[in-house]
């Protein structure tokens, strides 16, 4: 089996409360002169705030200092903030992730990095590969437009490479800088619901073949799905002003009706319930989505808690959420040896990608 030899998580200096983005945000939406003509759709100073405190998010943490962000008057500008920034943070990310699993970085024979909060190309691997001491001939496997769902599916991905490459190293690196979404003329109400939401932070994972030696737990095998007649529902519009978040109220609904029975069908497949699996590691998609995924497949209130913790901490970090959720589980009270776990994240399509581990 594949085996994960060390997971770090990375966030940027930059922590601010809660209500200290939503004060910032208020002051940044255009007027009432200058707003569209849909009243009904533009929450207020007042409304703002109450979904901010509805968000279960405590404190999050941004790529650049907050009163900084007015400063963006371009799509350009605030990608070339991504660039900047996704190389500081990616770098630390992997670094610090070979350095835990004991690996160098000339031994790392595969690369996957995924993000869906801005574009770079050279692709920030690549920009990184260098500076990090990755051989010349080290591949590279980029992903875009896995959105929230990008951790959990680069880590299947990293698992069918390993699985016919017994002796490789690869590394899956997330970094997600949603702040720099930010759209100050989108006066929308699923714009404030993202402003409400969304973190910066960034992720690495090491993982190996079964024929090398990790401490961490097994990558016992993975699962995707898509859902039909639900591509409309998640992701963005992209226009001049740049990512325009697209988020369908009815994803609670979706996930009631066709995650919780995939996510049971797949568990089936080996042996398993719910019930029987030890370690939840489930992206916290904001607090409707993760009642309807507790609900959906029965889980007592407890088994989502790292979730709930991460959401409160630093917000919804889009792919990365999963990977800071799988090394919050690593470093705290692991669950018993040979236990099952479960790594899911919903994503733009709509779909689903959960991997089974064996702790």
């Amino acid at each position: 089996m594949t085996r994960i030899g060390a997971v770090h998580a990375v966030l940027p200096p930059y922590r601010y409360e809660q209500y200290e983005i939503t004060e910032a945000l208020a002051s940044m939406t255009p007027s009432p002169a200058a707003r569209t003509p849909e009243p009904s759709r533009t929450p207020g100073r007042d409304v703002l705030a109450r979904m901010h405190a509805a968000s279960g998010v405590r404190t999050r943490h941004l790529a650049l200092p907050l009163e900084s962000y007015a400063q963006l008057t371009s799509f350009g500008e605030a990608n070339d903030r991504f660039i900047e920034q996704a190389q500081v943070l990616g770098g630390e990310a992997v670094r610090g992730a070979l350095e835990a699993a004991d690996i160098a970085p000339d031994e790392v024979d595969l690369v996957i990095s995924t993000s869906v909060t801005g574009v770079a190309a050279p692709s920030v691997e690549a920009r990184l590969a260098g500076r990090l001491g990755l051989r010349p001939d080290v591949k590279r496997l980029p992903l875009f437009g896995l959105g929230c769902a990008g951790g959990a599916a680069g880590l299947a991905r990293l698992h069918d490479y390993l699985q016919a490459s017994p002796r490789a190293v690869a590394v899956l690196l997330s970094v997600e800088l949603c702040s720099l979404t930010l759209q100050r003329d989108d006066t929308s109400a699923a714009n404030a619901v993202a402003g409400s939401l969304f973190g910066d932070g960034a992720a690495a994972v090491v993982a190996v073949g079964r024929e090398r030696a990790a401490a961490g737990p097994e990558v016992v095998a993975a699962r995707s799905r898509l859902y039909p007649d639900t591509e409309g529902l998640l992701g963005w519009d992209i226009g001049a002003g740049g990512f325009r978040i697209v988020l369908g109220g009815e994803l609670p609904r979706l996930v009631r009706r066709h995650v919780g029975p995939e996510v049971e069908d797949f568990l089936a497949g080996h042996g398993l319930k719910p019930r029987d699996v030890t370690g939840w590691v489930c992206h916290p998609g904001g607090p409707r989505v993760l009642e309807a995924v507790r609900e959906s497949l029965d889980l007592p209130a407890r088994a989502l808690e790292a979730s709930w913790r991460s959401l409160a901490e630093v917000g919804n970090l889009s792919s990365a959420s999963v990977l800071h959720i799988l090394r919050d589980v690593l470093a705290g009270e692991r669950p018993l040896p040979g236990s099952p776990g479960l790594v899911m994240a919903m994503g733009p399509g709509f779909c689903s990608e959960t991997v089974l581990l064996r702790w």
